[in-house]
């Protein structure tokens, strides 16, 4: 990530949803390619910030609807009541690690993409960059204790 020394704003499509979270913080950022994740944001991909949950402040009661992931988790996904946008989403099982929605960013000009999920499920439309790091699948139990790691920072 570039410039990561300050907070940063987001906010749903009209605004009775809003946050802040501490830039610096951010664990890491990725495209995920999932079906889940087309289908929830209508698109070929979602990109995510991946946060601790005590670095990300909420203004705003989110409507959240869950699903379960490829690997047997829990995913909710946070919604505004009101226009629908996307604005957040985590793992049941693991409720302190906040995925951002980057497209609620109001300025995502610092983000720098780690890594592709799910690379299997991209269409050709939709290719992923495959000059930084991709995952076939999910990365795993190894890259999720990372996070969980790095989320004690």
């Amino acid at each position: 990530m570039k410039d990561k020394s300050s907070n940063q704003s987001g906010r749903c499509q009209c605004g009775d949803i809003s946050y802040s979270l501490r830039k610096d913080k951010v664990i890491s950022c990725h495209h995920c390619h999932c079906k889940d994740c087309q289908r929830s944001t209508g698109s070929g991909k979602a990109t995510i910030l991946f946060i601790s949950k005590k670095y990300f402040n909420l203004k705003g009661d989110l409507k959240y609807f869950q699903t379960t992931g490829s690997m047997g988790s829990h995913i909710r996904r946070g919604f505004c009541p009101n226009c629908g946008s996307g604005v957040l989403s985590y793992a049941k099982e693991m409720p302190k690690i906040i995925y951002v929605k980057a497209g609620t960013l109001d300025d995502s000009s610092w983000i720098n993409i780690d890594s592709n999920f799910f690379t299997g499920s991209a269409d050709d439309w939709n290719r992923p960059d495959m000059t930084i790091k991709c995952y076939k699948g999910n990365p795993g139990v190894i890259a999720g204790i990372k996070t969980i790691l790095k989320s004690f920072n």
